[in-house]
């Protein structure tokens, strides 16, 4: 295994529950290989990628250990147990990256990472210190109240969907999570309450994160096509 002075480290974040899935989606089967492997085969193979960091739930961690032996990830300088909360998870990740100068964040449940997401994300992220990949929804959104009522209609044209991977200085990031209140599901939010500008760069719509039983079928359909 690599040490831990890399350049960009990435932390696959995979410690979930799998609650509305009804199963730990991390090593469910996914055209021949576990879910969390489609990702970490292409950071495996990333030359922008120095090391690598596992998140997984602390029942999963020798599976997870083992996967990492089976598949020869040499990059992987640790696999650590998750927290309660995603920010948890990713607070544990970032304490086993020592001196990156940047830092990708990723799910795991998000299996269709591509190179191209990768090097746009670390380019973009020079430029304002945090970088996101997103895509522009395709449909009308509504903002309604507790009674289900429409308060608002948000012009579609200035809406993105946010996927991960997310990309950091990693001092920014570090800095953001340290003074973090409250609850948060997404690293850029934590960023952006810390006063730092987060630049968006264009995802891709394949990019889907497995969540529910529907997300795995399509999930497995764009396997196939590739």
């Amino acid at each position: 295994m690599l040490n831990s002075l890399c350049t960009v480290a990435a932390v696959v974040v995979s410690a979930g529950t799998g609650q509305r899935l009804g199963a730990d989606k991390t090593f469910l089967d996914l055209g021949g290989k576990p879910v969390i492997a489609w990702s970490l085969d292409i950071l495996q193979g990333s030359g922008a990628i120095n090391g690598i960091v596992l998140v997984l739930h602390k029942n999963s961690l020798d599976r997870g250990k083992k996967l990492v032996t089976e598949r020869g990830w040499s990059k992987v300088i640790a696999v650590c147990e998750g927290g309660r909360l995603r920010q948890d998870s990713v607070r544990n990740g970032l304490e086993r990256v020592k001196h990156s100068q940047y830092v990708l964040v990723h799910d795991g449940a998000r299996p269709f990472l591509t190179n191209k997401l990768i090097d746009d994300g670390i380019e973009a992220v020079r430029q304002t210190g945090a970088a996101v990949a997103a895509v522009p929804v395709k449909d009308t959104v509504k903002e309604v109240d507790e009674a289900g009522l429409v308060t608002k209609t948000p012009e579609r044209g200035v809406l993105r969907m946010v996927q991960t991977p997310q990309v950091f200085r990693l001092d920014i990031l570090r800095e953001a999570y340290e003074s973090i209140r409250g609850e948060y599901t997404d690293d850029s939010a934590i960023v952006e309450q810390a006063g730092y500008k987060v630049k968006l760069y264009c995802g891709d719509y394949g990019n889907i994160k497995i969540t529910t039983q529907e997300d795995l079928v399509f999930a497995e359909m764009i396997a196939k096509q590739g």
